[in-house]
């Protein structure tokens, strides 16, 4: 398993990426510099600049409170902080291993995502 930590101002969380190809070729994009926005009160997204690697993964996913996932139609990273309805083209990641507060301030978050040692 690949651990890796989004760091918010003085702040650290760790999550951990799932043993598939779409989390393997995210971690190889880390370290990465991204600006959260809030999407329908339900997620933070941020542009990821191009789609990972999907082979092997289901067409659709249902996302739980705490799961890093891409949103392959648009390509933008999704950190799901609510629970939302099964949705095609979702590639589930990973998931954080304690809460996300720190991510769900009002307007956008910077955030820096990196491969924890």
């Amino acid at each position: 398993m690949t651990r890796i930590r989004f760091i918010v101002g003085q702040e650290v969380l760790t999550a951990t990426l799932d043993d598939n190809a779409p989390a393997r070729d995210f971690a190889a994009m880390l370290p990465l510099d991204l600006t959260l926005s809030d999407y329908h009160g339900t997620e933070k997204v941020a542009d990821l600049g191009r789609k990972l690697d999907d082979t092997g993964a289901p067409r659709a996913y249902t996302p739980k409170a705490g799961d890093i996932t891409q949103y392959r139609p648009w390509g933008n990273l999704a950190l799901f902080y609510k629970p939302f309805q099964s949705s095609a083209g979702l590639l589930r990641l990973g998931q954080f291993e304690g809460p996300m507060d720190a991510l769900l301030g009002s307007g956008e978050v910077r955030v820096r995502i990196e491969l924890a040692e």
